[in-house]
């Protein structure tokens, strides 16, 4: 018998997309709630302690909840929401990051916002080799499909077809600028601009550079480099060497796990643009909560993955 799994929240998009990845998965037993059950206090904190592994796809109030309940069992969990991201105790789920070590032994695990995915993954690990300064007031652009906002806006859409550009969070304050901001070591919270857009899935990340005004930043050349050294031999991540002079996200996107880097510099090299290409549903969200179990059960990094 493989390890017991309990998904909380498992009717919700992500994870739907969770269970969906470890179907068929012998290393696994689903530990399923019925529709009676699945809000029933009793019976989640019952499904909690009966399990190795919690996943926890749920809004934070209920995920703080969740880990209420799981107080004094064993179970190991994955949290999903964004109420522990920058909590003491938890790591950060993104092992490409913080460590593959880390997020393995760990009992829990606080899963990265799918935003935050691609702005950390370009920017991390070029503040930590000093390439580009952590003082700098950056800005990250970025647009996503509707998906990202759950089952109500998912109907929102469904609902009305005429909407080709959300723009929202126009009062700041996103609720994964924490995230983005201590995972970067950046001094200043980031401007953070997300929009959401009439496809079901998709995401691109962008954070621009004025190179020519940054202190002691590096050339684009060099910061491609970096990233392709620090992403060396990642099944999931992916620096690409092209620099392409148009970048699509296709409304029929199918499920993806993988994470595509870019650097795009000008002529002079006074100017740069670093974009991240990924599914918000998968390394995003659901790919990334695999990927994490996987790690945290002994079971190959990219088992259940569509990469």
């Amino acid at each position: 018998m493989g390890s017991r799994v309990f998904i909380d929240g498992a009717a919700g998009t992500t994870g739907l997309e969770i269970a969906d990845r470890l179907k068929g998965r012998a290393e696994f037993e689903l530990l399923i709630l019925d529709d009676a059950s699945r809000k029933s206090s009793g019976a989640r904190r019952d499904a909690l302690h009966a399990a190795d592994f919690a996943i926890l796809c749920l809004h934070d109030d209920a995920a703080r909840e969740a880990v209420d309940l799981a107080q004094g069992s064993t179970v190991r969990i994955i949290d999903a929401s964004t109420a522990h991201r920058v909590a003491p105790g938890w790591t950060y789920g993104f092992p490409e990051v913080v460590g593959r070590d880390a997020v393995a032994s760990a009992d829990r695990v606080s899963n990265p916002g799918c935003y935050s995915t691609g702005f950390i993954a370009l920017l991390a690990p070029l503040v930590r080799a000093g390439l580009l300064p952590a003082d700098w007031p950056y800005t990250c652009n970025a647009v996503s499909g509707f998906s990202g906002g759950g089952k109500a806006l998912i109907e929102r859409y469904a609902a009305d077809t005429d909407i080709a550009w959300r723009g929202y969070a126009l009062a700041l304050g996103h609720k994964h600028v924490p995230e983005m901001q201590a995972q970067c070591g950046l001094a200043l919270p980031p401007l953070f601009t997300p929009a959401v857009i009439p496809a079901h899935r998709g995401m691109v990340v962008e954070i621009p550079l004025p190179l020519m005004a940054m202190p002691a930043a590096a050339s684009p050349a060099e910061l491609r480099a970096a990233l392709q050294a620090f992403y060396s031999g990642s099944p999931v991540v992916h620096v690409r060497e092209d620099t392409p002079d148009e970048l699509l996200l296709r409304a029929s996107m199918g499920p993806s796990d993988r994470l595509d880097l870019f650097v795009l510099g000008n002529a002079d090299g006074t100017q740069a643009r670093l974009v991240a290409m990924l599914d918000n549903l998968g390394k995003g969200a659901s790919g990334a909560a695999v990927q994490s179990l996987n790690l945290m059960s002994g079971c190959a990094e990219t088992a259940g993955l569509v990469l």
